[in-house]
């Protein structure tokens, strides 16, 4: 078996159907463009429907291939700026170390996270400690995969308080066309989905969540449909009727337009029904 995934990215094609391809309540704008000397720069602008405030965000990044490292600002219009430095592959095969810094100039806040990763055959590992002089958080996972199963654990240490913030469990098993993946976070929120590509053109989702001492179900299931090469369309509902539709078009090379509606079932004739809109550029 190849890497395993981090613990983040387990059940992450089941996700992906379910939630790519949606925009409900909003229309958005995404650019992305590369430099002739290398630097990649993504700009997004938002504006929420029924509230009317909109939204943006800057980034830029830049690699040094050579040295395995990464360079990538970013900038948002709540005045909030970030920047993350990261080595890959250098240090030894496979372990990546970040340091992850976020600035305020409105008030003056600062935050600083320092990230490591390792990852090699049947394993994948991380550690990320906030840098907090106050105490620290120590936030910690790991995966292990052999023969399609996998099995991973994600906690978080808060040093200031000596316990456990976060401990989740999850295990699930992939197969080709075919995964499988189940969680438990704190004792407390059980979750589980299904995943299966059918054919080259058809996806298939299906996710399951309920809370301990709640007889409180979600369930849902999804669906994506490549009409042909340029055009997507996808559909979800789950147990509280909500519906949602979308539909995706590559207008030309580089232009891409999403049009998608959230259709509340219980609730057809009192309208309240939310529709989205998006454009990705790309040159």
């Amino acid at each position: 078996m190849a890497v395993p995934p981090s613990y983040s990215d387990l059940g992450k094609c089941a996700r992906d159907v379910f939630n790519k391809g949606y925009g409900f309540g909003m229309v958005k704008l995404e650019l992305k463009t590369k430099s002739s000397s290398g630097v990649e720069f993504t700009a997004t602008g938002s504006s929420n429907t029924d509230t009317g405030k909109a939204s943006g965000s800057l980034e830029t990044k830049y690699k040094i291939k050579d040295y395995g490292l990464t360079f990538t600002q970013k900038w948002n219009t709540d005045n909030t700026l970030g920047t993350e430095v990261s080595m890959e592959d250098q240090l030894a095969e496979g372990l990546k170390v970040a340091l992850d810094t976020t600035f305020v100039p409105n008030t003056g806040k600062k935050s600083g996270k320092l990230k490591t990763s390792y990852k090699r055959e049947h394993v994948n590992l991380g550690c990320n400690i906030d840098i907090d002089l106050s105490g620290p958080t120590i936030y910690g996972w790991a995966v292990l995969g052999y023969e399609g199963w996998l099995a991973g654990y994600q906690m978080a240490f808060d040093t200031a308080k000596s316990k456990l913030s976060q401990n989740n469990f999850a295990l699930g098993y992939k197969a080709g066309d075919f995964q499988l993946h189940t969680n438990v976070n704190d004792g407390t929120e059980f979750g589980g989905s299904i995943y299966q590509k059918v054919n080259n053109k058809v996806e298939t989702s299906v996710n399951l969540a309920w809370t301990a001492g709640s007889n409180n179900t979600r369930f849902g299931i999804a669906a994506k449909y490549q009409l042909d090469e340029k055009t997507s369309v996808v559909a979800k509902v789950n147990n509280a009727s909500l519906i949602g539709i979308g539909y995706a078009h590559a207008l030309r090379p580089g232009v891409k337009l999403t049009l998608s509606g959230l259709i509340d079932g219980k609730n057809f004739s009192a309208g309240g029904h939310k529709v989205g809109l998006g454009f990705e550029l790309e040159a």
